[in-house]
């Protein structure tokens, strides 16, 4: 493939937490090692209905996953499909949505945990989980330096030319506490600091990297219909391609046709929206 690309989701994490609170990100924009702009997220901006169209390039009316509680095998091609179309290798590290929509549904607690399918039409090699009995209580979220490093050791152990990460920490967090309080504040400060080591290895490992939120949060931790603070966060790429200007703001049906073209697969006919890097 031309070239190999990590793409990291950090759930629920509103532009303006991005730019105030994730340091080593701003850092390494401040220093020219990172470029950033503004990412709008489809509407509803609700979790599932984002992860489906990061990548299938396609709005949540056409798509059809309406929220999370409308989960299925999506129809369109997508990100991890025209990857393997083109002979790369791809693995997620994520919660277990990705997995039934771009691999099997439903889900399988034992089957789908952890996979290693080399001759996958999708997903090569999956680690999931559930989150199963979550609640504001509970959050039952994995610790994200675990993921970070489950992606790396997935990237080193089978070469992925395109791997994703999602975490639903921070989107927990903000509905729990919402985004204005000093336990939100923390907890981005936590992510950035666990995120940032990752980074330079990826980079020397010979990958892209894109650090983005599938939407934001609003004052009351919402999220799922129109404004700034729900549909707006933050998009960090570390990388060599051009980029527009920083006061361009990316729909995020730009995220699909723009990784494709970074890897050298083909773009599906389906996703209309432009990249924005070349």
């Amino acid at each position: 493939m031309k070239n190999k690309l990590l793409l990291i989701i950090l759930d629920g994490v509103p532009y303006r937490n991005f730019r105030r609170l994730f340091g080593n990100l701003e850092g390494w924009v401040d220093s020219g090692d990172a470029r950033v702009w503004t990412q709008r997220a489809v509407l509803p901006s609700i979790s599932a209905a984002c992860y489906a169209s990061i990548h299938t390039g396609v709005a949540p009316a056409e798509h059809g996953c309406t929220g999370n509680g409308n989960v299925f095998r999506l129809k369109h091609k997508d990100v991890f499909a025209q990857t393997r179309a083109a002979g790369g290798v791809t693995g997620a590290v994520a919660h277990s949505f990705w997995s039934q929509f771009f691999n099997r549904h439903p889900f399988d607690y034992v089957r789908d945990i952890e996979y290693d399918e080399p001759d996958s039409d999708t997903i090569n090699h999956g680690r999931f989980h559930t989150m199963t009995g979550y609640g504001l209580v509970n959050q039952m979220t994995p610790s994200d330096v675990d993921l970070f490093g489950s992606l790396t050791n997935l990237a080193l152990r089978f070469g992925l030319d395109y791997g994703m990460l999602h975490t639903c920490t921070l989107d927990s967090m903000g509905h729990r506490f919402f985004h204005d309080c000093q336990e939100m504040d923390h907890a981005c400060a936590v992510m950035d600091e666990m995120l940032a080591p990752f980074i330079p290895k990826w980079r020397a490992m010979g990958y892209e990297v894109i650090v983005t939120a599938d939407h934001g949060q609003d004052e009351r931790g919402h999220h799922g219909g129109r404004g700034a603070l729900q549909q707006e966060t933050a998009l960090y790429y570390f990388g060599d391609a051009e980029g527009p200007s920083e006061d361009t703001v990316i729909d995020q049906l730009q995220l699909a046709p723009t990784i494709l073209g970074r890897l050298g697969a083909p773009i599906a006919d389906t996703m209309q929206a432009k990249s924005f890097l070349k």
